[in-house]
């Protein structure tokens, strides 16, 4: 079955660059959209990216637009989250999630899209501080 491991999380100054990568095992996640969540402590969590399965589409939550670029290489069974210009705000525990479909939702709000989703990964921690 499929499975999800991300890693790359680290702590980083506010301006700073993070790739994040979401790798699968068990199975191939070429055939899903691949959705990004953070959740910071005390706060809900929110749906940052998605990427449908042959990559034609992506979608990006509005603070991160113009800073995070979301990608996936099939071959390797990997998502790839590219970070620029982090913010104290970013910090946060990522996740990937692989979805029931192949397209990504309209929507990034998290309630909205949790459904779709039926593997997670264990999350990787990202802390933007000086």
């Amino acid at each position: 079955q499929l499975r999800l491991v991300e890693s790359g999380g680290d702590l980083v100054q506010p301006g700073g660059s993070l790739t994040l990568s979401c790798v699968a095992s068990g199975a191939t996640l070429a055939n899903y959209a691949i959705g990004w969540f953070r959740q910071a402590p005390g706060v809900e969590r929110e749906g940052v990216s998605c990427i449908s399965s042959s990559s034609n589409y992506t979608n990006y939550e509005d603070s991160v637009k113009g800073r995070f670029t979301v990608s996936r290489d099939n071959a390797k069974d990997t998502v790839y989250l590219q970070m620029n210009s982090l913010k104290p705000e970013d910090t946060a525990v990522y996740y990937c999630a692989a979805s029931r479909f192949s397209i990504c939702n309209y929507y990034m709000d998290y309630a909205v899209v949790a459904p779709e989703y039926h593997v997670w990964g264990q999350g990787t921690q990202v802390t933007v501080s000086s």
